[in-house]
């Protein structure tokens, strides 16, 4: 047997929508014959350690504890679970191992602890499961997952609605649960639901759970950790694009000069509370060299220095920096501006396109404050200083 042989696959499941991540598991074990899933309760962490069960389409097969790791529920997932892995693999009777995730616990720190294991495991797939009917309620919802029970740490300050965006935009597979029912009301996903899902998720490919063999299959496919992450920076993201149906809507705002920054500062609650949803990168005239990113839900927005921008950069470092960034680079370049650029995306149901654009174009500089160029833009208010340097 050569080494590729030997190594075992492993595929991660994971989402806040837990009855339908049940659902997709259960399919995988019942479809791909020698499949196995291990999965990690987080739900009493605070109070004792984690548990871990380890499960086939028979049923359970062994189960545990993993001790607490500096009061973090997360932290003891990760020492346990590699070595849970390696367990199986060493057995050499299964064919996939399904690491179904916690609620709360976002797919991209797993990945990065998998793929860095090495052989004998080989990470071929990540997917998050999703009810659609659910997408727009969980992306609402502002509440802390300290609030709801969700916390996988006591200094956990996410929120549902950022922690369910970052599980929907990681993974190539998005594993389609409909259970038929929402809220009080029981309705059925409808056209709505599924256009918002898909317009938020194009890197991903959708797969219904319940087609026999085919989520299994897509899992095995393979799946390339550096790509993912790449899909996800501020300066090369993979962004929702252009598009208008059944009463959703993706906004994609591209300009090439700068922001006046105490003029956007003044329209950020206007221009969070716009869409359900909107990331990007942008640029402040008064910090011409730095990356700026731009991550919104619910009303509340995060922006972040991503570093700086390619062309703020010396050619020499250029080699320095991903191939997936020089490639994106290239495609907004400016022949004075290099890849500095504003690329916003605003998707939701019932957005106000005009408006929105109207809004965003306003804060631009006018043509008199561009012509004073850097150094007048530099003299221009500084608004964003506290926030950033709160982030910092």
């Amino acid at each position: 047997m050569n080494r590729d042989e030997a190594r075992l696959p492993v595929a991660i499941v994971g989402g806040l929508h837990a009855d339908a991540r049940r659902a997709a598991v259960e399919e995988i074990l019942r479809t791909v014959p020698g499949s196995v899933a291990l999965h990690h309760d987080l739900t009493s962490a605070v109070d004792s350690a984690v548990h871990r069960t380890v499960r086939d389409a028979g049923g359970l097969l062994g189960s545990g504890d993993a001790p607490l790791v500096n009061d973090c529920a997360c932290c003891a997932l990760r020492e346990d679970l590699v070595p849970e892995l390696l367990r199986l693999a060493a057995e050499g009777t299964y064919r996939l191992a399904v690491v179904e995730l916690w609620d709360s616990v976002e797919p991209q720190a797993m990945a990065g602890v998998i793929a860095a294991a090495g052989a004998p495991l080989a990470l071929t797939g990540v997917a998050s499961a999703v009810d659609p009917a659910l997408v727009l309620p969980y992306l609402s919802n502002g509440d802390d997952l300290a609030d709801v029970g969700l916390a996988a740490a006591p200094t956990d300050q996410r929120t549902v609605a950022d922690t369910f965006a970052r599980q929907l935009e990681y993974p190539t597979v998005i594993a389609l649960v409909e259970d038929g029912s929402r809220g009080e009301a029981g309705e059925c996903a409808d056209d709505g639901d599924r256009a918002l899902l898909a317009q938020l998720t194009p890197g991903a490919r959708p797969v219904r759970a319940e087609s026999a063999g085919v989520l299994g299959a897509a899992l095995q496919a393979g799946f390339d950790v550096a790509a993912a992450a790449a899909r996800l920076h501020p300066a090369c993201a993979l962004l929702p694009q252009e598009c208008d149906e059944h009463g959703v809507s993706t906004l994609v705002w591209r300009r090439e000069r700068p922001f006046h920054p105490q003029r956007l500062y003044a329209a950020l609650e206007d221009l969070t509370c716009a869409a359900a949803r909107s990331r990007g990168r942008f640029w402040l005239a008064d910090r011409p060299d730095t990356l700026l990113s731009w991550d919104a839900a619910v009303g509340a927005l995060c922006v972040e220095s991503a570093g700086p921008w390619l062309a703020a950069l010396p050619e020499a470092a250029w080699e320095m920096v991903p191939a997936e960034r020089r490639v994106a680079a290239s495609l907004d370049w400016h022949p004075e501006h290099g890849d500095r650029c504003q690329h916003l995306t605003f998707t939701s149901p019932g957005l106000d396109r005009d408006g929105l654009s109207a809004l965003l174009d306003s804060c631009l500089l006018t043509d008199d404050e561009y012509a004073a160029g850097r150094d007048g833009w530099r003299q221009l208010p500084h608004a964003f200083d506290d926030l950033l340097d709160s982030v910092a």
